[in-house]
């Protein structure tokens, strides 16, 4: 910190938004805004150039994403606090950005204050958790630990991923169909879900479906 006020970046690929993120802390004691960037390379050369205490960072983003832009701060600049500020709280995303090494993870409907003390937390070192994201991270702890897809498993889960019938999936696998409706219950359970849709979604947020070449 320079004479006691916090240096932040922010960065985030919508103007408006970065704008308003801007404007938030711009009252601020002790919190001085040194750079703006639209995407993660860009950051990185703003971090290169101001040294700042907190890099206040949007998740997805062009060129280089939240996480990518994670990864390179905590590896060159250490000194660097990375405050993940987004609007994704799946459970992918944020075992994602929590282990690129962000000491913090924020969702967009955060207040001021919030925002302000979250900052003057990470420039201390301090792990920073919105409620939902930290209740979330507890849990997938407590979640017991579940079976992994088997192959088949997940080439049917690819198959209805794809939008195919039962019928269609066994014609693609050359399995029957009741074949097909075992695989479907099999991985139900150890998904925890009861329907198609919700298993595909579930999937998608463990990084569990490859989707399928033609």
């Amino acid at each position: 910190m320079t004479g006691g006020r916090i240096r932040v970046v922010v960065v985030d690929d919508h103007t408006v938004m970065r704008a308003g993120v801007v404007a938030l802390l711009a009252g601020e004691d002790g919190i001085e805004i040194v750079g703006e960037a639209g995407d993660g390379r860009a950051a990185l050369e703003l971090v290169d150039l101001h040294d700042p205490d907190v890099a206040l960072i949007d998740l997805r983003m062009p060129v280089l994403d939240g996480v990518g832009t994670t990864v390179e701060i905590v590896a060159r600049y250490p000194r660097t606090q990375v405050l993940i500020l987004t609007t994704y709280d799946t459970d992918q995303d944020i075992e994602r950005g929590v282990e690129a090494g962000a000491i913090g993870y924020l969702l967009k409907d955060t207040t001021r204050e919030q925002l302000a003390d979250a900052i003057r937390s990470a420039a201390r070192g301090e792990t920073v958790l919105a409620p939902r994201v930290a209740e979330k991270l507890i849990a997938r702890m407590r979640r017991p630990a579940q079976d992994p897809l088997t192959a088949r498993e997940t080439d049917v889960l690819n198959a209805v991923a794809d939008g195919l019938t039962n019928a269609e999936i066994g014609k693609r696998l050359v399995i029957a169909e009741a074949t097909v409706k075992t695989h479907l219950l099999r991985l139900f359970a150890k998904l925890d879900v009861n329907d198609r849709t919700r298993a595909v979604v579930v999937a998608m947020e463990r990084g569990l479906l490859r989707r399928s070449q033609r």
